[in-house]
């Protein structure tokens, strides 16, 4: 059964807001953070000349903040306050916003960054709302980059590392074949894409699709439980996740993937 947006935009704020910690999460929280800030912002530096870029769903800036450094010029909408004020506190313009309903005009950007707004969207119309709207507020052959939580991993995650019931759990067989969360995840996603899934859905929105990659490659989940890895450790993740990441199949086990589109 698809959750309700209703609930999940609300378990967003609570989440976002008092329970997690979104600002460290790409730079102390684990080792997979870094890895997965790295890789993300070699891809969009590949893709993305300088210019003015959009950051739908941009957390607490993170990005923002690596990028402005480095000449864009970035604005960020977001719907939890706090990382709002955690944006702005760190020199990001910032302002809270939906990602279904943009506050700017059309053509009004060189590119738009959607690393979260996806997977915490359950049904296909609302998605495709989203990245319709990205489509619109970049100029034409501006750049897109849109993100999903990978299916596979939530699979794992759900299903690893302990004894596997029969029948197969409903709500089991529910994510892999649809990517519909389970009821019990404290996280508040809406949807778990495979690769080929996002691909079709940011198509379907009207963008020409370059690559759909994996960002954090296979040693991303092992670099998110280990504690104290040498760099050396850190540096082959990152090398395997650069090598596997357009690897049909295996791109899938990066717990994040990435389409990279252009508007025609």
């Amino acid at each position: 059964m698809t959750p309700s947006q209703t609930d999940i935009d609300a378990r967003i704020q609570t989440y976002y807001g008092d329970t997690f910690d979104e600002s460290v999460r790409l730079t102390t929280r684990s080792a997979q953070g870094p890895l997965e800030f790295r890789r993300t912002q070699e891809l969009i530096r590949t893709h993305v000349p300088v210019g003015r870029v959009l950051d739908i769903g941009g957390g607490s800036g993170v990005h923002a903040v690596a990028l402005q450094r480095d000449g864009y010029e970035v604005e960020l909408v977001e719907p939890v306050p706090r990382h709002v004020e955690s944006a702005v506190a760190l020199g990001v313009k910032a302002r809270i916003g939906d990602a279904r309903e943009l506050p700017f005009e059309a053509d009004s950007f060189d590119a738009a960054l959607m690393l979260g707004p996806l997977y915490h969207l359950a049904t296909l119309e609302d998605r495709l709302a989203a990245i319709s709207e990205a489509t619109r507020v970049v100029r034409p052959g501006g750049m897109v980059l849109a993100a999903g939580l990978s299916r596979y991993v939530a699979f794992g995650a759900a299903s690893l590392g302990r004894d596997i019931p029969s029948p197969i759990p409903g709500e089991w067989a529910a994510l892999i074949a649809d990517g519909t969360p389970g009821s019990g995840m404290q996280f508040p996603a809406g949807h778990f894409h495979t690769a080929e899934e996002l691909q079709s859905e940011v198509e379907a929105a009207g963008l020409e699709v370059l690559e759909v990659v994996g960002v954090e490659g296979p040693a991303g989940l092992f670099l998110e439980m280990a504690r104290d890895l040498d760099q050396d450790v850190q540096d082959a993740a990152m090398l395997i996740a650069c090598a596997a990441s357009a690897e049909r199949g295996i791109r899938d086990q990066s717990a994040h993937l990435l389409a990279i589109a252009r508007v025609p």
